[in-house]
């Protein structure tokens, strides 16, 4: 038996040198291929469109797109872009500015700054504004978004019908 045995003991070793020697070379980096399967776009955000019955007899179709803060001729604010529709067929964007000087003198008669959610709401409610005086139309060809300011005059108005 001992020869036998003496038979077995080489090959246990060359076997335990040979995992030894992949290991010392696992660094070996196989090429990968580029993948047949590219990264998917991001899809688009989903939208929640709502409606609005206008005075004026049009039933508008709209959803909030963006709220950016802005720039007006020097005057800092925020601007709230909607994308609306009158027809169905014809979707366009129209923008309402909030201007910073009337937020900053609500702020100073009343002791505390509108919230982000308010500024939203008042600019909801000067859209719904000018739903209602026929004011929200379609830019010509070629021109920018038109838009509606929410400013000294008329922040108040807005603020009262939130009730706030």
């Amino acid at each position: 038996m001992v020869p036998f045995r003496s038979d077995l003991e080489p090959k246990r070793r060359s076997v335990v040198s040979n995992r030894d020697s992949v290991r010392e070379n696992s660094s070996v980096d196989f090429p990968r291929l580029p993948s047949n399967n590219p990264r998917m776009p991001r899809p688009d955000a989903v939208r929640r469109v709502k409606s609005y019955s206008a005075a004026d007899g049009y039933v508008y179709q709209y959803y909030f797109f963006e709220g950016n803060r802005a720039q007006r001729g020097g005057n800092h604010g925020g601007e709230f872009t909607y994308v609306v529709t009158a027809d169905r067929h014809t979707a366009f964007p129209f923008k309402i500015f909030v201007m910073q000087s009337a937020l900053d003198s609500w702020a100073k008669l009343n002791g505390r700054p509108l919230s982000s959610s308010e500024e939203y709401a008042v600019a909801k409610m000067r859209l719904f504004q000018a739903f209602d005086e026929g004011a929200v139309l379609a830019p010509a060809a070629g021109q920018p978004p038109r838009e509606v300011i929410v400013d000294e005059s008329n922040l108040e108005e807005m603020l009262g019908r939130l009730g706030i």
